[in-house]
């Protein structure tokens, strides 16, 4: 397993990205729960965020693709708008421990 950052590092509906041995992996927070993407739009390919660690919203319900304005679902990557509708973000496994949150390695 990869330790990527301690649980309180992500503040809440919010998240923050990290490089890895796979790419750079999202990591987004609700509550005490995180979910992990690889940061690919499925549309094109490129990385979602402009500038580091800005991957939601205005609204911060949302993980938005600054390209294009994709929205994808924060609990599984799923896109509810934009050219890759339907289309999902690739997940990666995480599991907290004592409050940090590690990467699965596969």
């Amino acid at each position: 397993m990869l330790r990527l950052c301690a649980l309180a590092d992500i503040p809440d509906n919010d998240a923050r990205g990290f490089r890895t041995a796979q790419g750079e992996v999202i990591v987004a927070r609700q509550g005490l729960a995180v979910y992990g993407y690889l940061n690919r739009c499925p549309h094109i390919g490129i990385g979602l965020n402009f500038q580091p660690d800005v991957f939601m919203d205005l609204s911060y319900r949302y993980l938005q693709c600054a390209n294009h304005g994709a929205l994808f679902r924060v609990e599984d990557g799923f896109c509810l708008r934009g050219p890759c509708h339907g289309q999902s973000l690739k997940s990666v496994p995480l599991v907290i421990e004592k409050s940090i949150v590690w990467l699965i390695n596969e």
